[in-house]
């Protein structure tokens, strides 16, 4: 299997840079969305990593947001499944199955099928090699004759228009769903990179468990992320307070409750603190030249999550850096990967010296 393993061989000249222009098809398997972008026709698919199955007969009934909205919905013999986890694929045979009928009208059902598909997938970054694989044999599955894999940190700072080439330090924060990855590039290479498993699934869970103690209420989970658009900032003088909708724990009745979202807020501060973590440990590992670069230049939010209200000035208070929210943060990985196939990626050339 031939893939991309770092930033030297998408930025500097190597042969894999020209293996990815031969490419077809980029595809980002995340835990919360599957991107896909095709040569030339640019983002084609951006759908929920959901399907719905019936056990009984194995059929497969929704996929991407029709499965998603029977989430917690259905009847005993209708399973809604998520096969990506973490930003790895947990069940290679439902992840080609959904894949299939995402792409099916996208690609075409003989392009699908053709032998000479060859597609670019992003992986999080040091992911093990069983993650890898399954995201090779996932391809594989759906007719793919080649793969390439590229780390995400990597294509979400091409997505994000980073000067990851040049010699000044470049900080990116990919928050996804079931992961936070965050890195350093500087001259075309990963000078440090953490990944932590707390994404917006966790401070979902969080934010679900506040209101469970605090209220006695059961939150269905499709209605935590409109309560994070809620938040913003605290109004002057005070909290502001939002009405939520649930289920009492005790008596299973429908309730309504009235929750200061300064508390909701806190529940959310608690995983992120595995985040913050995650930055100061990779400041540590870099030399003092390119942290002090990064006191200007600042840091680049991207991921799903990124738009999650306060998120940026949390860590602009904990790190005292500039945070910047990237155009479009969550389809920047799949973007940047699309850049790299359509050859749109200039490598740097750093030619040996010569007397």
């Amino acid at each position: 299997m031939a893939g991309v393993t770092g930033v030297s061989s998408l930025i500097t000249q190597n042969p894999t840079l020209d293996q990815l222009r031969r490419c077809n098809v980029a595809v980002d398997l995340g835990a919360a969305r599957t991107r896909v972008y095709l040569r030339g026709s640019g983002l084609v698919a951006d759908e929920p990593s959901v399907a719905a199955v019936d056990v009984r007969t194995g059929a497969l009934i929704a996929v991407g947001g029709n499965a998603e909205r029977m989430a917690g919905r259905t009847p005993a013999h209708i399973r809604v499944s998520r096969p990506v986890a973490g930003g790895a694929v947990v069940d290679i045979a439902m992840a080609q199955r959904m894949l299939r009928h995402i792409l099916g009208d996208k690609l075409g059902r003989r392009r699908l099928r053709a032998p000479m598909l060859r597609a670019a997938v992003c992986t999080p970054h040091g992911s093990e090699p069983i993650a890898r694989r399954a995201a090779v044999e996932t391809m594989y599955g759906l007719g793919a004759r080649r793969v390439e894999l590229v780390d995400t940190l990597i294509a979400a700072a091409v997505g994000c228009g980073l000067p990851v080439e040049h010699p000044e330090a470049t900080m990116i924060v990919v928050c996804g769903a079931g992961t936070t990855q965050v890195a350093v590039l500087s001259l075309g290479s990963i000078v440090a990179a953490e990944t932590v498993p707390v994404g917006g699934d966790a401070i979902d869970r969080a934010v679900i468990q506040h209101l469970r103690n605090a209220h006695e209420l059961m939150l269905p989970s499709q209605s935590v992320r409109p309560l994070h658009m809620m938040l913003g900032a605290p109004a002057e003088g005070g909290s502001l307070t939002t009405e939520v909708h649930g289920r009492d724990v005790v008596s299973g009745m429908v309730r309504t409750v009235t929750i200061e979202t300064e508390g909701v807020r806190h529940a959310m501060r608690t995983p992120l603190t595995a985040v913050l973590d995650a930055i100061t440990g990779v400041l540590r590992h870099c030399p003092p030249d390119l942290v002090a670069d990064l006191g200007d230049r600042g840091i680049m939010l991207a991921g799903g999550s990124a738009l999650m209200p306060g998120l940026d000035l949390m860590l602009r208070q904990a790190t005292g850096m500039p945070v910047l929210v990237a155009d479009s943060p969550a389809t920047v990985a799949v973007q940047g990967l699309g850049a790299m196939i359509e050859g749109r990626v200039r490598p740097l050339h750093l030619d040996p010296l010569t007397v």
